[in-house]
């Protein structure tokens, strides 16, 4: 289990991380079912970690999106791992296989900046954007606006400036129409900070036996009445 001394957390579920991933950041965005009708979608995500998010999320991508569609996807992380440690903690899941090796030899050998790779696979093709220092700071200098959003910093109590009512802000200023966003956190400041920013939010079962997540839209798309949020 990879662990940031730094901030005293895990970097996923000791559960099971993948189904983690899969719980609240896919099924809370309404993922895969987004991805087939889509020629171009835009995720971001605050915490790309060991990169686990990134290839589940381009395993479903791969699997649900039409060909020729494209997929961006923009993560902020202010600890970058080295290579060594990425592949370490990506071992844990051999059947990540391909996608995880490929992850893994086009990282680069030395850590000083943005990072920026190309994956073509199946014409489906991948770009992955890891924004690399303090989130706020690469937000404001950022230019894409993102569909939905992983919000998957370490936890709230330990990691606030990940949390805050500022970078929440940030983060709705760089949503689309209709973007959405999803959480494990359900803490009560981290979604008033969200509905401060924009959102529309609610809560849903959490995953392994967390009572609850967070999950919504931008309130600037909000669903006519007797719509849901997306679910999945």
């Amino acid at each position: 289990m990879p662990y940031s001394e730094e901030f005293g957390d895990f970097y996923y579920s000791k559960a099971d991380g993948r189904a983690e991933c899969r719980h609240v950041f896919l099924a809370g965005n309404g993922l895969p079912e987004r991805f087939a009708g889509a020629r171009h979608f835009v995720i971001g995500e605050l915490g790309f970690g060991t990169g686990l998010n990134f290839i589940e999320t381009w395993a479903a991508w791969e699997a649900a999106a039409a060909e020729g569609a494209r997929l961006e996807f923009h993560s902020f992380e202010l600890r970058l791992l080295e290579r060594g440690d990425m592949d370490r903690a990506l071992a844990a899941w051999p059947d990540l296989g391909p996608r995880a090796a490929q992850l893994v030899a086009a990282w680069p050998d030395r850590l000083g900046g943005d990072v920026h790779i190309e994956f073509a696979n199946k014409n489906r093709p991948v770009s992955l954007h890891i924004h690399a220092g303090f989130a706020l700071e690469q937000l404001a200098r950022a230019g894409f606006s993102a569909d939905a959003w992983y919000l998957d910093g370490f936890s709230p109590a330990r990691n606030p400036d990940m949390w805050s009512a500022g970078l929440m802000r940030a983060v709705a200023e760089r949503t689309c129409p209709g973007g959405t966003f999803a959480t494990y956190s359900a803490a009560g400041w981290v979604r008033r900070n969200l509905q401060a920013a924009g959102f529309a939010v609610e809560k849903r079962p959490g995953h392994a036996g967390k009572r609850d997540m967070s999950a919504g839209i931008l309130a600037s798309a909000l669903p006519v009445p007797g719509q849901v949020l997306p679910s999945g």
